[in-house]
C-alpha cells in the first residue's frame, strides 16, 4: 500500500466531506443517535461548499491510501476566547480502515508538529484520547457541549500540551 499525507486543496472538498461523514458514523454512533449524525450531514452540497472555504483558508492536510482519501486534519489559531494555546487542532479524522497505519500520526505532525497546541475530543472516545496522550496532550478540565443538531450535543473535553 502507498500511504501519504499532503496539503489539502479545494479539489479535495468532496472527498473530505465524505470522509467526515463516514468517520462520524464510525466514531460517534455509540455516543449520539445515528439519525442525528445523518441529519448533521444531510445537506452534502452545503458541506462541500463549507469544506472548500476551510481547505483554502486553514492549514489543512489529507491522508491518502493508494490514492484514495482516508483522513484529514485542520489546524489554525485558537478559536476560543479563553484558548490555552495559540494553535488549535480543529479536527482530525481517519477512517477506521486506516487506524493503526501511522497516517493519523502523520496528519497530527503535519497539522501541529510538536508545537504547543490544544484540541477538543469527544468524551467517551478512548482511542482518540489515548492517541493524543501519546502525543503529549492532557485534559485540562475544560468541558463543553458541542451541538450536533437541535436537541443533540456531543460532550467534548479539552486537551492541551
Amino acid at each position: 500500500m502507498i500511504d501519504r499525507v499532503r496539503e489539502a486543496t479545494a479539489a479535495d472538498a468532496e472527498a473530505v466531506a465524505l470522509v467526515h461523514r463516514a468517520s462520524w458514523l464510525e466514531t460517534y454512533a455509540h455516543l449520539i443517535p445515528v439519525d442525528a449524525i445523518a441529519e448533521r450531514f444531510r445537506n452534502h452540497e452545503a458541506r462541500v461548499a463549507r469544506w472548500i472555504g476551510i481547505l483554502t483558508n486553514e492549514d489543512a492536510y489529507v491522508a491518502e491510501r493508494d490514492g484514495r482519501l482516508v483522513g484529514w486534519a485542520v489546524a489554525g489559531p485558537g478559536r476560543s476566547d479563553d484558548a490555552p494555546r495559540d494553535r488549535e487542532l480543529e479536527g482530525i479524522y481517519l477512517l477506521a480502515e486506516a487506524h493503526g497505519s501511522g497516517l493519523g500520526q502523520r496528519l497530527l505532525e503535519a497539522a501541529v508538529g510538536d508545537a504547543p497546541a490544544y484540541l477538543w475530543v469527544a468524551d467517551g472516545n478512548p482511542r482518540a484520547e489515548a492517541f493524543y496522550r501519546r502525543n503529549g496532550f492532557a485534559r485540562d478540565g475544560a468541558i463543553e457541549e458541542h451541538p450536533v443538531v437541535d436537541g443533540v450535543a456531543l460532550t467534548a473535553v479539552r486537551m492541551v500540551r
